[in-house]
């Protein structure tokens, strides 16, 4: 699966990466609905981590179509709440 990040680039993830993914994104989702910034932040820099190590850097000119984005590291937490539907950000 090809992932970007939002003003980074994109990666290329294998699928059985995506357990450990979707334990940060059910984590996030909980965060975004309390609305606890702090937890928030940890953990939308850690599941953009998470995909930094486990994916594979595409070239800065590929333009390969993404099937999933991920908000930039800036994002704030009303952003991406609107980013969000009913199962996070990563489907699961």
């Amino acid at each position: 699966m090809i992932v970007r990040i939002m003003g980074e680039g994109q990666v290329k993830l294998d699928d059985d990466h995506f357990t450990e993914l979707n334990k940060l994104d059910d984590e996030l989702l909980r965060e975004v609905e309390s609305g606890d910034e702090q937890g928030f932040r940890r953990t939308l820099n850690a599941l953009l981590d998470a995909v930094r190590r486990l994916g594979t850097p595409l070239p800065d000119d590929s333009l390969e179509p993404s099937q999933l984005i991920l908000p930039s590291p800036e994002a704030g937490l009303a952003e991406v709440r609107a980013m969000l539907n009913d199962d996070g950000l990563i489907p699961g």
